[in-house]
């Protein structure tokens, strides 16, 4: 639920965020992940990138996280998605690469000939913070507060 909105005011620029809330806070929490398929192998297309997304959205409310962009390579996912301060970002990550992965490889046959092992995800992850503000305007925004009452 979308209740209050901020307004950041930086050399006559105007950024305006609109925040999430709980009872108890007011946040906007955006991720950039990156799922890499194991050994870079060549597995995505459209379609397999579609239903990859289809079952990310499936598993997100249940931490709820929710899907704002989704890209795909040949070998890799981009995934652009908000989150809530309680979400468990490891668990649901987990959650769904073991998911997708079990689904994806029963779905569509195939790909088990491109994997390395058997295997559909790389381990790791790339999980990286971004916000609707350019960090140098956030700094400098920071910086200012209370300059007025001076």
């Amino acid at each position: 639920m979308i209740k209050y909105i901020q307004s950041i005011t930086y050399e006559s620029v105007i950024i305006t965020m609109k925040l999430d809330n709980n009872a108890h806070s007011v946040f906007l929490l955006h991720y950039h992940l990156i799922l890499a398929v194991k050994c870079r192998r060549k597995v995505f297309d459209d379609q397999i990138s579609e239903r990859a997304r289809e079952i990310f959205e499936y598993i997100a409310p249940n931490y709820k996280i929710t899907v704002q962009q989704w890209n795909h390579d040949s070998d890799h996912v981009h995934v652009m998605f908000k989150a809530h301060p309680k979400s468990e970002l490891s668990k649901f990550i987990n959650a769904y690469k073991s998911a997708s992965s079990r689904l994806l490889k029963k779905e569509y046959p195939s790909i088990r000939q491109k994997l390395w092992n058997d295997h559909f995800w790389s381990k790791s992850f790339c999980l990286i913070t971004i916000g609707e503000a350019p960090l140098e305007v956030l700094k400098q925004y920071i910086e200012s507060q209370g300059e007025k009452n001076k």
